[in-house]
């Protein structure tokens, strides 16, 4: 079994870039941006759960790591990038963690690098499971309307937020909500440590007004850039300067490698 995806052609010779979505997305979340970056090969996945993947499931970031490298190897992709939101940040990051053989650097928008006590992870796994509890059994128009209204996404506009939950919508409630429990922060490790003996580039997006995720952005040993004009959802709020962003760090990190 692999993931779904989209695959989009490049340059001969340029790395991959493996883009992975955020939580009740899928593999359209990235494509404005890789529009941008069109000189390297892209795959746009869709995770486990989501998508063309949706009756795909996983039992927690091991089994979901090694069906990424599953899926990375039957598409052929020896040297890669990944880049990840949110939930695809956390896969991203644990992903890299584990020293897959290709892995060139990551780059990360949004994307916890894990909890470190007790009492933040029962009270994390807590309101996870009460959120899956509401995807199975409510109409999902309803459960996303109070999602959207976490402090996290407090800088969407109405209009963006109502849109959100028209798209996110048409997702399967059972299966999301499989997916929020597999991979939920309170059973992500503390990565803080791992990513700083990491041997890969390491860059960490993030947007100006998103102050939860500014913070531990500060925590990392990572190169970090302030999304201008954008809240958690970075690429969806500014696309633009996140793919210029990408590019940027893209041109740094691989001139030496072409």
């Amino acid at each position: 079994m692999i993931l779904s995806g989209v695959l989009q052609a490049g340059k001969p010779g340029y790395p991959w870039l493996v883009f992975l979505h955020g939580f009740s997305g899928d593999c359209r979340e990235w494509q404005r941006v890789g529009e941008g970056l069109s000189d390297y090969p892209r795959l746009y996945l869709d995770l486990p759960g989501h998508g063309g993947s949706r009756n795909l499931g996983v039992k927690g970031f091991d089994e979901m790591s090694a069906l990424l490298t599953r899926t990375l190897l039957s598409y052929n992709i020896l040297k890669f990038w990944l880049v990840g939101y949110s939930l695809g940040g956390r896969i991203a990051m644990f992903h890299a963690c584990q020293q897959p053989k290709g892995l060139q650097g990551v780059v990360v928008e949004g994307g916890h690098p894990g909890l470190q006590d007790a009492d933040a992870r029962n009270a994390r796994l807590a309101s996870d499971r009460r959120w899956a509890t509401r995807f199975r059994t409510e109409p999902l128009e309803k459960a996303f309307a109070d999602w959207y209204q976490q402090p996290v996404f407090a800088s969407l506009t109405d209009a963006q937020r109502d849109a959100l939950i028209t798209l996110r919508s048409q997702n399967s409630g059972a299966r999301l909500a499989m997916m929020l429990e597999a991979t939920s922060l309170a059973v992500q490790p503390d990565l803080r440590a791992a990513l700083s003996a990491r041997d890969f580039s390491f860059d960490y997006l993030y947007g100006e007004r998103d102050e939860k995720f500014a913070a531990l952005a500060a925590e990392l040993n990572a190169v970090r850039h302030a999304i201008p004009n954008a809240g958690h959802n970075a690429h969806r709020e500014n696309p633009d300067a996140v793919t210029a962003s990408l590019a940027q760090i893209l041109r740094l990190r691989i001139k030496d490698t072409l």
